[in-house]
């Protein structure tokens, strides 16, 4: 049974007619475990560096801090170690370089191979991790892992704008956000179940099913088209409208292949897709792809990600609490993803966005407050009725995030660049994000020992800003099909019409 969507193009005056079939859900669906892959590793490094089997083997020094029982170091600073971090970060510089390359292959090889390289990299660096006997090897698996993140969320995103009707454009796109955050719910679960084994080998078997979704990824990469955008850029106009018919469900897809050809020859006439990025008509989604990916780092989620186990237990939850309640802030993620999937399509972008700003300004203040108050530096643990209200803060924070950032952040960057610089601007968003991402692994717990409760203050205040600036300066997107963005949203945006006043001269230019 496949669903009818009709959708006007306010230049051409036409119907694109888009039937949501099969075929584009189990695309998309394939494709999204790119995103399953990207959440278990989120998720999967924060349980194990809780686990004392793993700690002692490679990380003595901060063993025997967290094995202490006399209560003479400070709470906050029990995992502040360089190395321990950047066996965290490590996979996002790794990860912050491959995008750069994967925007060549995007473009050259397509989404679909990007896809497939991707999916070897996490292989590989699934098989060095489980195996790892030195700290140097382990480290070396997540700096592959990171290569394959950079592919797969180079790849992945473009893939699902492309594919999907102007209509479930959101909704399908968040099926890579969505997968992320089952990838971490698993990891968690995961995390909690090896933890309880007794012969200091749990933490193998977390690293080593990865190699799960790793295989899905590859398998599903191999076995789906690529998306009519990327065949018709690449000259296979005939495939490309086999394709775009199959994926559409109807033979009337003339109006909607001529403007991809179009936009595929424009696109083919830019020799430098780099160079013209910064051209003056592209400043407007290049600088909110940007700076999304910016904001989606500060709101301190990917630290709660990454150090959950560990941020709990800092907190005095005990290890196995710790891992608990990672669980289920793991659980609460995943479940409300699926708000953002049912809801982004109806309400727009801008009213989830607005409304998790307040929610996270609230919960992160709460849990500075409580921290400030009760949590003493040498303090063992919080009493039980303030220890459930913090696991209830980073639960509604997290909620907050999972229907407004987090896919958010993938969505919007992925669907307001015309297709000439499509490649170029996901590229770049990708390697923001991932700049900003090794970043905060990387010093969070530093941060959280010179700071201490004072960090959920700063963030809680980066989200004012976040807020500010979604409400003035990023436009609604919802429904507009993705090669209209021009005309639909950057010409009718109070401030950022001023930037397309020249246009058809400044690409002219730019050939």
């Amino acid at each position: 049974m496949t669903t009818t969507v009709k959708y006007a193009v306010a230049t051409s005056k036409v119907e694109f007619e888009a039937k949501v079939t099969p075929v584009v859900l189990s695309s998309c669906i394939m494709a999204a475990t790119g995103g399953l892959m990207f959440g278990y590793d989120l998720g999967i490094s924060g349980g194990v560096v809780s686990m004392p089997s793993f700690l002692k083997e490679f990380f003595p020094v901060v063993y025997e801090r967290t094995q202490n029982k006399k209560g003479d170091d400070n709470n906050y600073c029990k995992y502040d170690n360089g190395e321990l971090q950047m066996f965290t970060s490590s996979l996002y510089i790794a990860a912050l370089i491959a995008t750069l390359i994967a925007s060549f292959t995007s473009r050259v090889l397509g989404r679909k191979q990007t896809m497939v390289i991707a999916g070897i990299f996490f292989i590989v660096g699934t098989m060095l991790n489980a195996t790892a006997i030195t700290l140097c090897m382990l480290i070396l698996g997540r700096i592959c892992l990171g290569c394959g993140v950079g592919f797969a969320n180079q790849a992945v995103p473009l893939f699902l704008s492309e594919i999907a009707p102007a209509r479930m454009r959101g909704a399908l796109n968040m099926l890579f956000q969505f997968d992320i955050t089952v990838g971490i719910m698993f990891a968690n679960l995961v995390n909690y179940g090896t933890s309880k084994i007794q012969w200091g080998w749990g933490w193998r078997l977390s690293m080593a099913l990865a190699g799960v979704p790793a295989m899905l990824l590859t398998i599903g990469a191999i076995s789906i088209d690529d998306t009519p955008n990327s065949l018709i850029q690449r000259g296979y106009l005939e495939k490309g409208k086999l394709v775009l018919s199959k994926i559409r469900g109807t033979d009337k897809i003339e109006s909607e292949y001529l403007e991809i050809v179009e936009a595929s020859r424009t696109a083919g006439a830019i020799k430098n897709p780099f160079g013209i990025l910064f051209a003056r008509q592209n400043r407007p989604p290049l600088v909110i792809a940007v700076l999304f990916q910016v904001c989606q780092q500060l709101t301190g989620m990917n630290a709660i990600m990454f150090y959950a186990p560990v941020l709990f237990n800092t907190l005095g939850f005990g290890n196995d609490a710790s891992l608990y309640s990672s669980a289920i802030t793991g659980i609460v993620n995943a479940i409300s993803t699926l708000v953002s999937i049912y809801m982004v399509d109806k309400v727009g972008r801008r009213i989830l966005l607005l409304e998790a700003g307040v929610q996270m300004f609230v919960s992160q203040t709460i849990i500075a407050i409580v921290l400030g108050l009760e949590l003493q530096d040498n303090s063992n643990n919080l009493s039980q009725g303030l220890a459930i209200l913090v696991v209830l803060m980073v639960c509604t924070f997290v909620s907050s995030y999972a229907w407004s950032w987090g896919p958010l952040g993938w969505l919007i960057p992925s669907e307001i660049f015309p297709l000439e610089t499509r490649s170029s601007g996901q590229s770049v968003a990708v390697c923001v994000n991932m700049m900003f991402t090794f970043m905060i692994a990387q010093s969070f717990l530093s941060m959280l020992c010179y700071m201490k409760y004072w960090i959920f203050l700063f963030f809680s205040c980066c989200v004012i800003v976040m807020s500010l600036f979604v409400y003035l300066l990023v436009p609604e997107t919802n429904g507009i099909p993705i090669e209209e963005m021009t005309e639909r949203v950057w010409k009718q945006h109070w401030f950022w019409k001023r930037f397309m006043d020249n246009v058809v001269e400044e690409r002219k230019c730019s050939f």
